[in-house]
């Protein structure tokens, strides 16, 4: 499992599993007891039920225990966690309060600013009717055709017209269009009557997005009579607009990455890799269950169940350790072999086929494709999918190893420097590629360059 999906897992145990228990930082087994004077002190001895005293010192110790644990360590058989420190943060009180609140959605958004617009009861109806169709982006993808036979009494194409016009008003603005050319128009519309001179953008978008999207800006400037130079603002000025005007409302989170093991390069240029801590919540056997396990006066149905629990505590807890000595085992062959990614970047990397992996971790292949998906490694040029480091790959005229990602850097380069005047076309682009010892055919060029969402010569132009 990744990370993240394994922090899941383990919550899910410990609900279940009354025998598993976090170890919170605060408390280390791997750490010496402290001294006895230590221990007197923080109360670890026995009761001194001295009852000629009327158990003062005993009442004592209990107020010192209450003041360290809190009230309820005297009145629930629940386990007792410490008090925070003075200065310390309670980490749960703080996940609760940095819980991103749940955002509101577009259409709630949509219904909220209708319901303070004053129309008559068909069109209010239909507004609603047309805010419930419109999809995450803002577009509303359903014919008006179709609308009119959600409700019972057929509304009219008029009143369905009139509601679409007035929810097009709503903010976000370009809300409720029908298709991209719609959508871009709204928005130039509310320009033009904020007194700007959309005229070349509003004339571009109702008749020339086609030839836009093909680079075709010669055969734009005859056909308006522009020229180069006010086609190209124009575009500009378009290119600012927002596509997806209801993605803004309701968007949610990026999820957060998570690295399942690091790797350093030391100062001697050895490599350390290791799974980083704290990621995963500490988790140990309660000892008061393992003794009742072993207490024979314990009901046997009861010493059963207690039995099972402990079973499975130990194969979680083992399996969380086999699944990090795994992952770092890989890691350590991945970057026994890819280390000139470390040094030179994603150009250095060279082909790696899982197998070759597998081999020398001494598992399965199947163990290694498991590992490496959807894990993630952090190193000194940032963090990266662990499966971005096995692949295929080709060889220079040099005998050299290159895998197809370092290929795709050096195709993305030599496109990155042509004249964009010129660009060069996939036939050119495998020359190129050839003269600097990558012998790869034009097909290969094509579908790498569709792979990292390049265009093709046409559009690459500028003028």
């Amino acid at each position: 499992m990744p990370v993240m999906a394994l922090q899941e897992r383990i919550e899910t145990e410990l609900e279940s599993n009354p025998v598993l228990e976090l170890q919170y930082p605060t408390v280390d087994s791997d750490e010496p007891r402290p001294p006895a004077e230590e221990q007197v002190a923080r109360g670890e001895r026995d009761m001194v039920v001295d009852e000629d005293n009327g158990n003062s010192e005993d009442f004592e110790r209990l107020a010192e225990f209450q003041d360290e644990f809190g009230a309820e360590f005297i009145t629930s058989d629940a386990p007792a966690r410490p008090k925070p420190t003075p200065g310390e943060r309670d980490r749960k009180m703080d996940a609760m309060a940095n819980a991103p609140a749940q955002g509101i959605s577009l259409t709630e958004y949509l219904l909220e600013q209708w319901r303070f617009v004053e129309v008559a009861e068909p069109i209010g109806q239909a507004g609603e009717l047309i805010i419930n169709f419109i999809d995450a982006d803002g577009y509303l993808r359903t014919d008006l055709g179709e609308l009119q036979m959600q409700t019972p009494d057929p509304l009219g194409m008029e009143t369905l017209l009139a509601a679409l016009s007035l929810v097009q008003t709503l903010d976000p603005i370009g809300v409720g269009a029908r298709d991209l050319q719609e959508c871009l128009k709204i928005q130039l519309m509310v320009e033009q009557s904020a007194g700007h001179d959309v005229s070349v953008e509003l004339q571009l978008v109702s008749h020339f997005l086609r030839d836009i999207e093909m680079n075709r800006l010669p055969d734009i400037a005859r056909k308006t009579g522009k020229s180069i130079d006010q086609i190209k603002q124009a575009i500009d000025n378009i290119s600012h607009l927002d596509p997806r005007p209801g993605s803004a409302i309701g968007q949610r989170p990026v999820p957060v990455i998570v690295p399942d093991v690091v790797v350093d390069v030391e100062d001697d240029g050895s490599l350390t890799v290791y799974a980083p801590e704290g990621d995963l919540p500490r988790l140990h056997i309660s000892k008061s269950y393992r003794k009742m396990a072993a207490d024979r006066s314990i009901d046997r149905k009861a010493k059963d169940f207690i039995r099972g629990n402990l079973r499975s505590a130990e194969w979680v807890m083992g399996a969380i350790e086999q699944r990090t000595h795994t992952i770092c085992r890989v890691a350590e062959e991945v970057f026994a072999v890819q280390r000139g990614f470390l040094d030179s970047g994603v150009e250095a990397l060279k082909p790696l086929p899982m197998a070759d992996v597998a081999a020398k971790v001494g598992v399965h292949v199947a163990t290694v494709s498991r590992a490496a998906s959807g894990k993630y490694v952090q190193t000194p040029r940032g963090i990266f999918p662990l499966r971005m480091f096995f692949s295929g790959g080709t060889r220079t005229e040099s005998g050299q190893a290159m895998s197809w990602s370092a290929v795709k850097v050096a195709l993305k380069e030599i496109i990155d420097g042509e004249d964009k005047a010129k660009p060069l076309n996939d036939d050119q682009l495998a020359a190129s590629l050839k003269a600097c010892g990558i012998d790869i055919a034009r097909r290969t060029v094509a579908k790498y360059r569709k792979v990292m969402d390049i265009p093709s010569a046409r559009k690459r132009i500028v003028y």
